[in-house]
């Protein structure tokens, strides 16, 4: 696979969600399957080790069969794919890093390292060196709200200078005034934003997103960006039905019930019925039961009739 430029990184890229068993094995032959019907759905990519991807609980032998199979299916489908090498600890996504560029993913994605929360110098250090380990390939950061440091618009635009490896990174996107700052950095790398507010972000120069909602439904999900290029308003009111399907049905599993952002993902999958990917983290974490995906593919329905397999 040809490394992609920051330019060429763009649209709905949909993620590598873990088939696990009830033993907490994963199952590889569903996970070969789920691609299958990824590379299907007309997404502009794949990426393996987000959080739904749950890069926190593997092996490093897990860690390498997973994106073996990632790049030689995708490969073999011809479906572009970017590898997570994200770790807590900045030494094993090093080795990580190392690893998987034998593999040719189009970028490479990292957090910053977590367990403390690094300062910008620190966080430029990082980079630096595993800029320096990828080569050719672009590193894309994976920066969402739960990392222990956020980068602000202006932090972003400090640390792009110094580390113009830099292609891409995914934030949660902001109001009319976070794009205002943020349009040095949109003008320089590929900038993605929360699926499930992607026609705002394309309306205010979002690149595309590692996408939520391509977790619901990835062939809607690849239709709505190109609708987002053709039809802005239609667009925008699919945003405001997911918009308030997620405020009512999907983020109280996050604020009230307090389970992982992973978790809901799995449940997303689970009702659109897509793939048989099931609802199971792995231990310690706690998996929303299957009932509930079952409950809420009816109301999706009503609410989101054109998201939800027949």
């Amino acid at each position: 696979m040809k490394p992609l430029a920051a330019s060429a990184i763009k649209g709905t890229w949909g993620t590598l969600l873990l088939p696990i068993r009830d033993d907490e094995a994963i199952d590889f032959g569903r996970l070969r399957r789920e691609i299958a019907a990824l590379a299907q759905a007309g997404l502009q990519g794949v990426y393996s080790n987000g959080t739904a991807g749950e890069f926190y609980a593997q092996t490093e032998e897990e860690f390498d069969e997973i994106n073996g199979i990632l790049a030689a299916e995708c490969e073999r489908l011809g479906l572009p794919f970017q590898i997570g090498v994200s770790h807590m600890s900045a030494q094993v996504s090093l080795a990580r890093l190392r690893r998987a560029v034998s593999l040719r993913p189009a970028a490479v994605q990292v957090i910053l390292p977590d367990w403390m929360a690094v300062t910008p110098e620190e966080a430029v250090s990082f980079l630096e060196r595993m800029a320096e380990s990828a080569g050719p390939i672009g590193l894309v950061v994976y920066n969402p709200p739960g990392a222990k440091k956020v980068l602000e618009p202006e932090e972003w635009h400090w640390v792009l200078e110094r580390v113009p490896q830099v292609v891409g990174i995914k934030v949660a996107g902001g109001d009319a005034a976070w794009y205002a700052r943020m349009r040095p950095v949109l003008a320089r790398i590929a900038v993605f934003v929360a699926g499930h507010t992607l026609a705002t972000g394309v309306a205010h120069g979002a690149a595309g997103s590692y996408s939520n909602v391509a977790c619901l439904n990835p062939r809607a999900a690849a239709q709505w960006y190109e609708v987002m290029h053709t039809d802005p308003e239609r667009a925008d009111a699919v945003e405001q039905r997911l918009r308030a399907f997620f405020r009512a049905h999907i983020i109280p599993f996050i604020t009230e019930q307090k389970y992982t952002n992973g978790a809901v993902d799995k449940l997303l999958a689970a009702i659109g019925g897509w793939a048989e990917i099931g609802t199971r983290l792995r231990w310690p974490y706690r998996s929303i039961p299957e009932d509930e995906a079952r409950r809420l593919r009816e109301i999706a329905r009503d609410e989101l009739p054109e998201w939800i397999n027949p």
